[in-house]
């Protein structure tokens, strides 16, 4: 690798990191849904976070609204918030299509078929694949919204 790429993928590295602290100060459709017509929780017993993911899902099964509440870590709300932010509009297959994507490649050592770049915005989420201790932190919203999408009634935790 040269000079010009290590540059680059520096730049990136921040900008991504600038991305998920953003996120983490000012997370987006934090608070309650009252219209939810589905529901999850998450717990990550290891650092503590823990999050109330809500869905209001229409007739045709596509995700009109979505919100999140509780306390975590940056990473933790930051990927929350990320997930709220990409889901609305989304047909909950769609939604449960791009859970798996983001799950395998923050947990597998593989790449995968979904290049990083396709992802958008979260691929800033992928570098906590650097931290492996901090990857439940990155999943537990998106493990709430597979078992909120499949109205599971039990809470899901990441150990």
């Amino acid at each position: 690798m040269n000079t010009v790429d290590t540059q680059a993928d520096d730049e990136l590295r921040d900008l991504y990191r600038e991305l998920i602290l953003d996120h983490a100060r000012s997370p987006r459709h934090f608070g309650r849904l009252s219209s939810a017509t589905h529901a999850a929780q998450g717990i990550n017993m290891l650092c503590g976070d823990k999050l109330h993911l809500y869905l209001q899902l229409d007739s045709e099964q596509r995700i009109t609204d979505a919100s999140f509440e509780g306390f975590g870590c940056a990473i933790s709300v930051a990927s929350a918030s990320l997930l709220t932010d990409t889901v609305i509009g989304m047909p909950a297959p769609i939604a449960l299509e791009t859970c798996t994507v983001i799950t395998e490649r923050l947990t597998s050592e593989t790449s995968g078929q979904v290049p990083d770049s396709d992802l958008g915005k979260l691929s800033a989420l992928l570098g906590v694949r650097e931290f492996p201790a901090r990857v439940k932190c990155a999943t537990l919203a998106w493990h709430a919204l597979d078992s909120a999408i499949h109205n599971k009634a039990t809470p899901v935790a990441t150990e």
